[in-house]
């Protein structure tokens, strides 16, 4: 099935008589093609795609599903939405609320000729199960951040600073086959890995260290992820107990994620060990985040989701421990949910090295 056959069995339900896409994630998703700037209208039996005279031939060429427009001074995205609006005889258009601005919703509430029904969810909700064919991206895109991993081992010096690491990362991103970054990475030293989202700055990585380096890449549209946490020289008695802390309660983690089993569940599987460690309060943040189109999207292995995770998910796995002002640990792969369990497509080692 097309994606924008699943968009239109949304209509079925009779809720909305076509869909506003504006995300640029939802709009990509339906066109199986990425366009930068536009709007798409999902009706029952045609679609319709919006956009300006600077995409509009990549548009004409790439999107066989849709019927193309041109919008420009005279004819705007509200004239030309009216325009479908009345030949498709659409009273309710189901939008994204959660994409569109306050004031994009008032100009569309005022302007167009329908009632304006939030339905964000429901055409977010095929993205949560991905397709065999998007996976095979996604591995790709990890394949990407695995080789640059390799590679830094051999980059990664005491002297250099976090900012110059962070350079060389995004460099053999690109140069590994990236499309670009899925999000702009966290590379941290020393005291500075107790921060889970730490910017790269100017200190310079010292022997006795843990550099944390967090990063993944877009490939054909789609993100990778992934955390390690390497030391400089040697580690202390602490350092390792953390660290092996941290590999302990992914793998339990990694071992109750399963296709019907709870985001919650996910989650407190890997919490427990850290919790019994006694490092509880220094686990902050949520065991894992799901990726695709986004660096994160639904549904989450976290302690506030109490739904099941479905089969064809894909969830980060990236427990950490932070101690403040003193060093940081986070490992994280991706893991594909099944329904025996979950495959994880990080390949990189995640042994402690000691560089």
């Amino acid at each position: 099935m097309k994606n924008i056959e699943k968009y239109r069995s949304l209509l079925e339900k009779g809720e909305a008589d076509a869909l506003l896409l504006t995300s640029p994630f939802n709009r990509m998703y339906a066109a199986q093609y990425s366009i930068a700037e536009g709007v798409a209208v999902v009706c029952k039996n045609k679609s319709y795609y919006l956009t300006d005279s600077r995409y509009i031939e990549a548009a004409e060429k790439n999107l066989p599903d849709f019927t193309v427009r041109m919008v420009d001074l005279a004819h705007g995205y509200s004239a030309r939405i009216n325009d479908i609006i009345d030949a498709e005889t659409i009273k309710t258009l189901g939008i994204e609320e959660n994409d569109i601005s306050h004031g994009m919703f008032l100009k569309f509430n005022s302007e167009l000729h329908a009632v304006l029904k939030p339905y964000n969810g429901a055409i977010s909700s095929f993205r949560a199960s991905k397709e065999p064919w998007e996976l095979e991206l996604m591995r790709k895109a990890q394949e990407i951040t695995d080789k640059t991993f390799a590679d830094l081992q051999s980059v990664i010096r005491a002297g250099m600073t976090e900012k110059a690491l962070a350079a060389e990362l995004i460099y053999r991103l690109y140069k590994n086959g990236a499309d670009g970054l899925s999000f702009q990475p966290i590379v941290v030293s020393g005291p500075n890995t107790s921060l889970p989202h730490g910017v790269p700055g100017e200190r310079a990585l010292q022997y006795g260290d843990f550099v944390t380096m967090d990063f993944g890449c877009l490939y054909k549209g789609y993100c990778s992820d992934m955390t390690r946490t390497v030391a400089l020289g040697f580690v202390t008695e602490e350092m390792d107990k953390v660290y092996h802390t941290v590999l302990e309660a992914q793998a339990a983690g990694i071992a109750a994620t399963k296709a019907g089993v709870t985001g919650r569940a996910i989650d407190a599987a890997a919490r427990k060990v850290i919790e019994d460690a006694g490092y509880g309060k220094c686990f902050g943040h949520s065991y894992g985040h799901s990726l695709g189109l986004e660096i994160h999207e639904a549904p989450n292995c976290s302690p506030s989701n109490d739904q099941p995770m479905p089969a064809g998910a894909v969830s980060s796995a990236e427990p950490g421990i932070y101690l403040p002002d003193k060093f940081g640990v986070r490992i994280e792969d991706v893991t594909v949910i099944t329904e025996n369990g979950c495959e994880n497509i990080t390949k990189s080692p995640k042994n402690l090295i000691i560089l």
